[in-house]
């Protein structure tokens, strides 16, 4: 009886090592993940990535089901998905929404940002400094964001006069970047992008180098024009429903906030590949990239000041959060 007592004992005890610990409350917490890029995309990857990682250092104790591609809720239901508790975890664009994140939506300003590591670093760093009054309905597990938007058509753009009335797919404030360039802004999310181009909707789209590839636009673009002296960004969160993250235990918090703080980077790291992959796709295609000079680069950034200055001007401290992500770019430039 002691032997068959023992041996269950030490069966139970290889079982609970194969398995990983239990929970505090016995059972796994399972949560939904709502990705708004498409399954193939390096952003999905790198989310899926990041859900993979809690499962694995939580033990399993907890379990995480994406949807990626928008299935669970689209583009711009994925912040409210999350605060209904129709998905527990969230992906998308604070743009997508516009007009309801007024502070990070700073962020996207024609700031000139360098690269998408860059600037998911500023992002995320901007968002947990400030923590914007906006998102205490939800809690922040990162931001990250793209390398710098360029302008991909289906025509040339060498100058100003070029893009003068043409019009451009855009969302949030890079909708003001391409009217204060003398386009047409036409808002959409990325995943309306490519049928709208190929059925002549819109002339071209504002976004990363890498949509020519993650989202196939090069397939319905010929040029790109390099205007990333205007470069601006679109700023993603990765949130969690206030109140699935209050339920869970402290030292599961712990685990998941040490994850999350690692992930803004490997977002950045992985927008940076893919503008690289896209750059190089569009050119396979045979498509021109079109350098601007020096004198039509200054031209294009003057003609966006005014995009900067109506924030400020229109914007509770927007001096103070322009000024703010102009300290983080050149924080993370070094």
């Amino acid at each position: 009886m002691k032997r068959s007592l023992r041996s269950l004992c030490l069966a139970g005890l290889l079982l609970a090592l194969l398995v990983g610990s239990p929970s505090p409350s016995g059972a796994a917490t399972n949560l939904t993940f709502s990705i708004f890029f498409p399954p193939t995309h390096a952003q999905a990857q790198a989310a899926l990535d990041f859900a993979k990682e809690i499962e694995k250092r939580t033990g399993d104790t907890v379990r995480v089901t994406p949807f990626p591609g928008g299935t669970l809720t689209k583009a711009p239901q994925v912040y409210d998905g999350v605060v209904t508790g129709i998905t527990d975890l969230g992906n998308s664009c604070f743009a997508y929404t516009r007009g309801r994140f007024p502070v990070t939506a700073a962020l996207d300003l024609p700031m000139g940002y360098p690269s998408g590591q860059v600037a998911s670093e500023v992002a995320n760093a901007f968002v947990k400094e400030v923590a914007p009054a906006e998102l205490k309905d939800v809690k922040v597990l990162y931001v990250h964001a793209h390398g710098p938007g360029l302008l991909h058509t289906k025509k040339p753009v060498r100058t100003l006069e070029d893009l003068k009335g043409m019009k451009i797919r855009a969302t949030g404030l890079s909708a003001q970047v391409v009217e204060a360039l003398g386009g047409v802004p036409v808002a959409m999310p990325q995943g309306g992008t490519y049928e709208a181009l190929q059925k002549g909707v819109v002339e071209g789209t504002f976004g990363p180098i890498e949509a020519l590839k993650g989202w196939k636009q090069a397939e319905v673009v010929k040029y790109t024009t390099d205007c990333v002296s205007v470069g601006y960004t679109t700023a993603m969160f990765v949130v969690m429903n206030r109140a699935k993250w209050d339920a869970l235990p402290e030292e599961t918090k712990a685990i998941i906030d040490q994850v999350s703080a690692e992930w803004s980077a490997v977002h950045g790291r992985a927008w940076d590949a893919a503008d690289a992959e896209g750059r190089a796709f569009t050119k396979s295609l045979g498509n021109e990239v079109i350098p601007l000079s020096a004198a039509e680069s200054a031209r294009w950034r003057k003609a966006v000041e005014p995009v900067i200055q109506n924030f400020i001007d229109q914007t509770p401290d927007g001096a103070t959060y322009v000024e703010k992500i102009r300290e983080l770019i050149a924080r993370y430039s070094k």
